[in-house]
């Protein structure tokens, strides 16, 4: 996500922030059909992706469609109403590169390649895969990229398919905030990536009784990805200034960002753990550290998260971990 991911990402059920698009509006209204197996472009979120519809459905006089995202895990199937959905055609990805740009994603994948969200990158990585495809040859090319795509769905399985919901609505909203309404959040949050983190620290300290070395790890890699992250893939466009003005010297983002940026990182962890040489028992050990520390983001949702950007007070400052 330039800013998911999601992200991007994103996030399923995405439709209410992209309704405002004039585009869908009249594609919500046209009453437009599609048939299984039929290509077409589907809304995530803010963004536009290739998919492919499986099965069709009438239902209260409303015909809904179930698609498969091309390159995407199957957990993210769905069954989504007309107005999700846009004819595969020429204006059509110019309108998917359009929403590509504003978004500031430039990792995005269009144009009949498969693309990535705000919510996970998973399409990306395939597209990785498939460019490699072409420097390996016979039967170990084969057994190895058996290997790959068995890693790749166990990372996505594990983060992307138990996203809570309510932070993917999180994500959405702030989708909306930055690139629709132009607000951003303000700075220095309170409290910072930095903050949550430690009180993350806390929160297992106080539920296990001791200190554990793994989790103290965990958090100190989260906190380093995202330092690194942030300026590379965790912005939109409108907050590069912002970002410019607040971030100098040695000043480490941790310390000035809160939760809004910190859960564009979970968006963006399965490519990242996908270049990390690890057995897939240590892998899947740290989704599930990485899954907890999501789950405590949900349960201070109200804390953690402003409830409005561009200075609003009501939200999260000050607050407290459960």
């Amino acid at each position: 996500m330039g800013g998911s991911s999601n992200t991007t990402t994103t996030t399923s059920g995405g439709g209410g922030a992209a309704g405002k698009d004039k585009d869908r509006d009249r594609a919500r209204g046209s009453a437009v059909s599609f048939t299984e197996g039929e290509k077409v472009l589907a809304y995530h979120g803010p963004l536009l992706y290739e998919a492919k519809v499986q099965k069709t459905e009438n239902r209260e006089d409303e015909w809904r469609y179930f698609v498969h995202y091309l390159g995407w895990n199957k957990n993210w199937d769905e069954w989504v109403a007309s107005d999700r959905l846009l004819k595969l055609t020429e204006e059509n990805v110019r309108k998917q590169l359009e929403l590509k740009n504003q978004s500031g994603d430039k990792t995005v994948r269009t144009g009949g390649r498969s693309a990535h969200n705000p919510k996970g990158s998973n399409a990306d990585a395939k597209a990785d895969k498939e460019d490699t495809k072409g420097l390996v040859k016979g039967k170990k090319r084969k057994n190895q990229l058996g290997v790959e795509e068995k890693e790749r769905r166990s990372s996505e399985s594990l983060l992307m398919s138990q996203f809570p919901v309510t932070l993917k609505k999180q994500l959405v909203d702030d989708w909306e905030f930055v690139t629709q309404l132009g607000k951003l959040v303000k700075l220095p949050r309170s409290p910072t990536v930095d903050d949550i983190l430690t009180k993350y620290l806390e929160y297992r300290v106080k539920k296990d009784n001791k200190i554990s070395d793994s989790c103290a790890e965990v958090t100190k890699g989260l906190r380093c990805y995202f330092d690194k992250a942030l300026p590379a893939m965790l912005l939109y466009k409108k907050e590069q200034k912002q970002y410019k003005e607040e971030i100098k010297g040695d000043v480490s983002p941790s310390t000035v960002y809160g939760a809004e940026h910190l859960l564009r990182l979970f968006v963006k962890l399965p490519e990242l753990l996908s270049s990390v040489n690890m057995e897939e028992d240590a892998l899947n050990k740290l989704q599930q550290k990485l899954l907890d520390i999501l789950k405590f983001l949900q349960k201070n949702q109200v804390h953690f998260f402003l409830s409005a950007y561009d200075g609003d007070s009501k939200g999260a400052d000050g607050a407290k971990g459960k």
